[in-house]
């Protein structure tokens, strides 16, 4: 489908495997390169701001970008009454987030920067999740069985506790999972 991308080397820049996941579905042959990044932002920064700033900051690690190469940054945060909320420190720092969204409502925003040499593309989608009221056991199931600590809010929307614990969401599932796949297929469509 991405005929006009087949002279691009695109470049992924993140070691998610849900999104190298979603970039293989849509049929994009792409190489994953890491490279460190002190994730901290302006703190008068607020929502898709926060997002779309350290989605570009992660680009510009990649100074040397080639004629024909692709770069996709992207990163998530949970929103909830007005502060950002990304990836739990520890089994403690889990429990405290879940606690907080247990039984209220959360944004899910993500980031993604599309850059080449001479163009660069930022968009950001946002997703409303509604958590029913957790209990203590439910957490802590959740936390002993699964894998928290590598997501925005301590959560994943296809793991557990998305079966259990969420009643609805308004916006797209995938952004949730970490990555607006619809925006970044409309922008890389572009090129």
């Amino acid at each position: 489908m991405f005929n006009n991308l087949d002279s691009y080397n695109i470049i992924l820049a993140s070691g998610s495997p849900r999104r190298q996941q979603f970039l293989k579905d849509l049929g994009l042959k792409f190489t994953i390169q890491l490279k460190e990044v002190n994730e901290v932002f302006p703190k008068h920064l607020r929502g898709s701001e926060i997002t779309d700033f350290l989605a570009e900051l992660k680009s510009q690690q990649f100074k040397e970008l080639k004629e024909n190469e692709i770069l996709i940054t992207s990163d998530t945060i949970v929103w909830l009454n007005n502060s950002a909320i990304g990836k739990p420190k520890d089994k403690e720092d889990a429990i405290r987030i879940l606690n907080e969204l247990s039984g209220k409502k959360h944004e899910v925003i993500t980031s993604i920067c599309i850059r080449t040499i001479d163009k660069k593309v930022i968009t950001n989608d946002i997703t409303t999740v509604y958590f029913k009221e957790l209990t203590s056991e439910e957490i802590d199931f959740y936390i002993n069985h699964y894998s928290p600590f590598d997501k925005a809010g301590s959560y994943g929307i296809q793991d557990w506790i998305g079966l259990i614990g969420v009643d609805k969401i308004e916006g797209s599932y995938f952004n949730v999972m970490g990555l607006p796949v619809h925006k970044l297929y409309i922008e890389l469509s572009k090129f």
